[in-house]
């Protein structure tokens, strides 16, 4: 354990010094404002709002069915009216953002509903102390991830906060915690699973943060703490410890988003479940290139929980790429491609269909767009998606594409 946490924290190190030595900018920009996104301003409130139509068009695979059983397509759209607004009282920072998706689907009046997000935050500093914390609900009528085809209603509750003690001129020393609920509704039913028992949990986390602030762009922090996952099936209790290496760049840089690489040592409850050590990564990074190409790139490797309790975990690993270049004016091209591996573990002494399986996402698609003046656009976009398995019956593959059109103000 030791070895493997010198290992990690070694691995980490250069990750971070790495990301530091390629993409921090000696930029001489001041910390951006919270309300920077802001459109709308009345005296110490500010707004952005966006209205958008996305998906107008043709699902080929609604239910994501092999290809013996499936079932013709549907025209969906999808409106999705989000705010999201800051308040400043003093040194104080009030957030919000509310978000409504109402979806529709022609043909399958099942599968219509409705998602919604309601956040609030707030940030105080002092003179060496800073404190935020957040409080959000969300209610999701969609797949919940690339195991589970059923667009089953789900409900989250996040409660987090962190302090922050500023040790040096720009290092931070916090501490955060985290408690997060989910549950499905009573009669949601995936493979004759049903998913609040086996999937309702609740997740108790709290982590030590040392934060440094490089450049105005550029932040690195290292994070290590503790997690505790506790559902109505206890086959699947497990506890964490987590060391993670983050780097943040700002909007405004040349490169901007969040990069971790960590290491998690997944230890279950229950004996008959395998433990995990290993890496694992979250990546969102976006590459600007003379203010008329844009490359994106996601990675994500990590455990998460499965319904069956045959296999109570997968270990999911994926990447993704998009590329969007202006070509002449208000017009743009899109090509985005990806693929995600979920890597299962057999619970000891259960009879599987297949010990150890893989299944594999792959997705490609692209897409282009106009754009009218700075807070309008329209964009055509089409996705193939084809998912793998050594289970006949969980293999798929399915074309998208549609229209969206936003509007922001």
């Amino acid at each position: 354990m030791i070895l493997s946490l010198r290992a990690c924290l070694h691995g980490a190190g250069q990750f971070t010094l790495a990301a530091v030595l390629l993409w921090a900018s000696p930029v001489q920009a001041q910390q951006p404002e919270p309300d920077a996104a802001a459109t709308m301003r009345w005296g110490p409130l500010s707004m952005r709002s966006t209205l958008a139509l996305n998906n107008i068009g043709v699902d080929s695979n609604v239910f994501n069915r092999p290809s013996d059983t499936r079932l013709p397509g549907d025209f969906t759209l999808v409106f999705q009216p989000t705010t999201n607004m800051w308040l400043r009282m003093g040194r104080t920072w009030f957030d919000g953002i509310l978000q409504v998706d109402w979806v529709y689907f022609n043909r399958y009046a099942s599968e219509r509903g409705t998602n919604s997000r309601y956040r609030l935050g707030v940030q105080r500093t002092f003179n060496r102390l800073s404190l935020n914390g957040n409080v959000q609900r969300n209610s999701e009528r969609e797949r919940p991830n690339f195991e589970i085809d059923l667009r089953s209603q789900r409900f989250d509750k996040v409660f987090n906060g962190e302090v922050g003690y500023r040790a040096f001129g720009k290092t931070w020393l916090g501490a955060k915690a985290s408690h997060r609920t989910s549950t499905y509704d009573k009669d949601a039913f995936f493979l004759g699973t049903q998913l609040a028992v086996e999937l309702d949990r609740r997740v108790i986390s709290q982590s030590m943060v040392f934060r440094h602030e490089l450049t105005p762009l550029t932040t690195v922090a290292v994070e290590i703490g503790s997690e505790k996952d506790r559902f109505f099936s206890t086959i699947r209790n497990a506890d964490s410890t987590r060391l993670l290496s983050t780097v943040t760049l700002q909007p405004s840089a040349l490169i901007s988003g969040t990069a971790t690489v960590g290491y998690r040592h997944f230890v279950p409850s229950n004996q008959d479940v395998p433990p995990f050590r290993g890496l694992t990564a979250l990546v969102n990074l976006s590459y600007r290139l003379l203010g008329t190409t844009r490359l994106g790139v996601g990675i994500q490797r990590d455990v998460q929980h499965s319904f069956d309790a045959k296999q109570p975990y997968y270990l999911q690993t994926g990447v993704n790429w998009s590329l969007q270049q202006q070509v002449y004016g208000p017009f743009d091209v899109l090509a985005r491609t990806g693929s995600t591996a979920m890597a299962y573990r057999d619970r000891l002494g259960a009879i599987v269909q297949v010990s150890n399986r893989v299944d594999r996402v792959r997705s490609v698609g692209g897409g282009a767009g106009y754009r009218l003046g700075d807070d309008k656009r329209v964009g055509f976009t089409i996705d193939h998606a084809k998912r793998t398995s050594s289970i006949s019956q969980r293999e798929y593959s399915g074309l998208r594409y549609g229209v969206s059109i936003t509007y922001e103000r």
